[in-house]
């Protein structure tokens, strides 16, 4: 969503001084209409601005339950028709035929834009769009056993590396040879002592048959200061001036179709 906000054309401000030490308290950045992220601001008008083209959006959908990849790829789609000057991953991976899923999806801005058309459906009488977690589970399931060697690269924990983990185990009921993921890394500075899903390990997965062992790294390491050297040596090694383009997101189109 945030991604979405800056395709629209915002901004995301660097907030003066630090988060355990700021210049502006937090009570007066709400009367001034600022909202704050850790260490970045943004304009809490111009957010109203991105629930309101959010449900535009899903005000186009017919009614019906839909994976979050579905209304990714939508909201993709009118950056590209509305906003095709602007940086955006969201509107990237739309052109580029790249499925994004969101698991949590209305536990971010974007979910506004969904409550948002919901409730002027319901108050008159009309049927409405709907975000179907089965679905985004069955289709992220679908590129498993449509791809037998796998790998992820994960970027913190929480329910995006849960699930992205668990399609092995779905493709395994669906299909009783469907193997473990190849490869894993995780970057993460979560403490494994507190036993939580965010740190729990790569081997860990293994004993649910999640992941193979033999290429598995956990990172111990902020994301934001690792991520780019990662993506400076992939670039540079030029693997990727060989390798074909996958375009994932056509898959569901010949599934649904």
């Amino acid at each position: 969503d945030q991604d979405f906000f800056e395709g629209l054309g915002y901004r995301h401000y660097i907030a003066p001084g630090s988060p355990e030490a700021p210049v502006v308290d937090d009570p007066t950045l709400r009367d001034l209409m600022i909202d704050r992220i850790y260490d970045t601001y943004i304009d809490e008008e111009q957010l109203r601005d991105c629930d309101d083209v959010m449900k535009k959006v899903f005000d186009e959908f017919e009614p019906g339950a839909y994976s979050s990849r579905e209304f990714v790829d939508a909201m993709g789609a009118y950056l590209k028709k509305h906003h095709a000057g602007n940086r955006s991953i969201v509107r990237t991976a739309h052109e580029r035929r790249v499925p994004i899923f969101i698991p949590a999806f209305s536990d971010c801005s974007a979910g506004f834009g969904v409550v948002m058309h919901q409730h002027e459906r319901m108050k008159t009488g009309q049927g409405f769009a709907a975000i179907d977690s089965g679905a985004d589970f069955r289709e992220l399931t679908e590129i498993k056993l449509q791809n037998r060697e796998t790998g992820l690269l994960m970027m913190g924990g929480g329910v995006p590396k849960n699930f992205a983990q668990d399609i092995v185990v779905a493709a395994e009921l669906l299909s009783d040879d469907a193997p473990m993921h190849k490869y894993a890394i995780q970057f993460t500075v979560a403490d494994v002592r507190d036993g939580a899903l965010s740190s729990s390990t790569l081997r860990e997965a293994c004993s649910w048959g999640k992941v193979d062992v033999v290429h598995e790294q956990m990172v111990y390491g902020e994301v934001t200061t690792l991520l780019p050297l990662l993506v400076s040596d992939a670039w540079h090694r030029k693997g990727w001036k060989t390798r074909p383009q996958r375009k994932l997101a056509d898959l569901f189109a010949r599934v649904s179709g």
